[in-house]
């Protein structure tokens, strides 16, 4: 079931947008006249690392895969975005390109909108701002704590947290794992998929997951969580 409908002017109002709900009239319009609607296959990219960053995105519908790509153009994937969230929101602060690349994991609707337009409303409504700045405030904290996994963790720790976010992240009460390759899954906890693929049949094993295919279901979350807490 959709959360937000795929409406035309992107405001989305009285829906489940906090940050859009308390738009002026005036800055209503200000958004439908800085916008454009667009629908990305799965596979697409969303933005580019490094490319110049022209639109801060909104996901109106759909799944997408954030990542950085590091020196050695090895992926490491940072988190999953899904419908309701911000793309590239550092470009209304002044930053002209895009810190990470996204790309989608299913067909994804997004509302691109002009980064001055956004950088507009920051500065006129306080309320869009905060909650923007709340926004950043919880990606912050995601990826301290992905930063402390991969520093002072070893593989079966990195792989069971990564395990327990990503069971989190449903769509439309679907396991999220299906749409992710084993090579994905290795790459948001800084592992090889070799090591990942070893990690998950022995998880197996041990009665913690079950795998169905490419879909990893997980049986005993509170066994995962200590060996995440072992580290």
């Amino acid at each position: 079931m959709k959360t937000y409908s795929t409406i035309d002017d992107c405001v989305l109002g009285g829906l489940d947008a906090p940050c859009f709900a308390n738009l002026l009239p005036e800055e209503i319009e200000l958004v439908k006249d800085s916008k454009i609607q667009v629908q990305f296959r799965k596979g697409e990219s969303l933005t580019k690392q490094g490319a110049f960053a022209s639109s801060v995105l909104f996901v109106v519908e759909g799944l997408v895969r954030q990542y950085i790509i590091g020196d050695t153009n090895r992926d490491f994937n940072l988190r999953i975005i899904r419908s309701g969230e911000f793309i590239g929101l550092s470009a209304a602060f002044s930053k002209h390109t895009y810190d990470y690349s996204t790309v989608a994991l299913k067909e994804t609707l997004a509302c691109l909108i002009e980064k001055d337009a956004i950088a507009g409303l920051i500065k006129s409504n306080g309320s869009f701002a905060y909650g923007l700045i709340n926004r950043y405030y919880e990606n912050d904290s995601s990826l301290y704590d992905t930063i402390r996994s991969m520093m002072y963790k070893q593989m079966h720790g990195r792989l069971s947290d990564v395990l327990l976010y990503l069971d989190t992240m449903k769509y439309n009460n679907e396991s999220i794992f299906g749409y992710l390759s084993r090579k994905e899954i290795a790459d948001f906890a800084g592992l090889s998929t070799e090591s990942t693929v070893k990690l998950l049949k022995g998880f197996e094993q041990d009665g913690l997951i079950r795998l169905i295919d490419k879909d990893i279901e997980v049986l005993k979350r509170e066994k995962l969580i200590e060996i995440s807490k072992r580290g």
